[in-house]
């Protein structure tokens, strides 16, 4: 919903903005989107992203700084990438477009390029995308870049706004085309990069198949393979346009990405909504790092921490690789001493254990209960801790051969 139409912000768009402060809000991308679906459970993360906080910024400012994220010269060379696929009317980028999506060379060499005001406010870039869009689709002779479009996408009952590279609509169909800067060598290209990129993509093609739903006044489809068969619904293969062998010469790589489609809108409907996280938020947390005349943050730590330490968090070791508070959360994880920073999986196993020190007391009693314990129903201990506490039984009688062997 565009906010200038109502007059003034709904309560949840207000609170939201008090969260953040006067600082700009920071959009939500479709790689930290993709982020969030990897970790539903996560409240910390999903009211800081809806509410547009910075959070390399926060986190700085915590004293856990996260030292990730792409190199000055690797966003350099994709944007220079990205400028030369772009010159004579596009004619670098439709060519393997072209053989790609079939389309016939002389439609191909000159396409409609809307202009989709890239300099206006997010709200008015969507609504003009989602025109243009169904002024493509509309046309099935039609042969139309979307160049930077704008899309809409609501996460847990907050709007988010994505920009791919590019749209490609023919045929009354649409493909999304993400520009890479990672080469791709004989034909591959390297898998951990290809499936980031497939996740990114996901999101894109999730916003432009409600986006399509939408136009056609209909309900999404409640199966996550389906293909839509609406005027402007995407395509389920995305293409990747990426430097063929280290070369400037570029290559289009299909990828199909149903499988991250179907797991990026199965973990945003397990999002907790947004007005219920404010709901549960104490009165007066807010986010601002009040920064003072010249841009430096001056509110004090320990009132930060306590600010970001009142929405749970749902740590987990790859968060340090996804998420700008990855090494805060982290830190606190092992400061209470919590299961979480062991991993998932082991968080799974140890079931009603929730710190490190239950685990190992479980352990420690099982081992000094000998070889023949007491069965877990008459002892009290779960069946977490019975394994665990049979784990230490074998860990000792191994130790104790070993020894003797000596």
């Amino acid at each position: 919903m565009n906010v200038s139409h109502l007059g003034q912000a709904t309560p949840p768009l207000r609170r939201l903005s008090e969260l953040r402060g006067p600082a700009p809000q920071r959009s939500l991308d479709a790689r930290a989107l993709a982020a969030l679906a990897a970790n539903p459970g996560c409240r910390r993360r999903a009211l800081l992203d809806a509410a547009g906080v910075d959070k390399p910024a926060l986190a700085r400012q915590l004293g856990r700084p996260a030292p990730f994220g792409q190199s000055p010269f690797a966003i350099r060379r994709g944007l220079q990438f990205e400028s030369r696929l772009k010159r004579d009317g596009y004619a670098v980028l439709l060519d393997p477009l072209r053989r790609r999506l079939g389309v016939a060379a002389d439609e191909a060499s000159s396409p409609a390029v809307p202009d989709l005001l890239p300099a206006a406010a997010p709200a008015v870039r969507a609504e003009r995308t989602l025109a243009a869009l169904a002024e493509a689709a509309a046309d099935p002779a039609a042969w139309t870049l979307l160049d930077h479009p704008m899309l809409r996408l609501d996460v847990a009952g907050s709007p988010a706004y994505l920009e791919p590279d590019a749209l490609v609509v023919h045929a009354g169909r649409c493909t999304v085309v993400e520009i890479k800067s990672f080469p791709v060598l004989d034909g591959s290209a390297d898998p951990a990069h290809v499936g980031a990129a497939a996740r990114q993509a996901a999101v894109y093609v999730l916003a432009l198949q409600e986006a399509a739903a939408r136009l056609a006044g209909r309900p999404l489809s409640s199966d996550p393979y389906a293909v839509q068969e609406l005027p402007g619904a995407p395509e389920l293969t995305v293409l990747l346009v990426c430097p063929k062998d280290f070369s400037a010469q570029p290559v289009a790589v299909p990828v199909d990405v149903r499988r991250e489609l179907a797991t990026t809108r199965r973990q945003l409907s397990r999002m907790t909504r947004i007005e219920q996280l404010l709901a549960a938020l104490p009165e007066g947390v807010t986010f601002d790092l009040a920064r003072d005349d010249t841009g430096a943050p001056t509110r004090p730590v320990g009132e930060l921490t306590e600010a970001v330490d009142a929405v749970p968090a749902a740590y987990a070791p790859e968060c340090i690789s996804t998420c700008e508070l990855g090494f805060h959360c982290r830190a606190q994880a092992r400061c209470a001493g919590a299961v979480e920073q062991l991993g998932r999986g082991v968080r799974g196993e140890l079931g009603a254990l929730r710190t490190v020190e239950e685990a190992l007391a479980a352990a420690e009693s099982g081992a000094a209960a000998g070889p023949e314990p007491e069965p877990a129903a008459e002892s009290g201990l779960d069946e977490a801790s019975e394994r665990l506490a049979y784990a230490a039984r074998l860990r000792a009688e191994a130790l104790a051969s070993a020894g003797g062997a000596r």
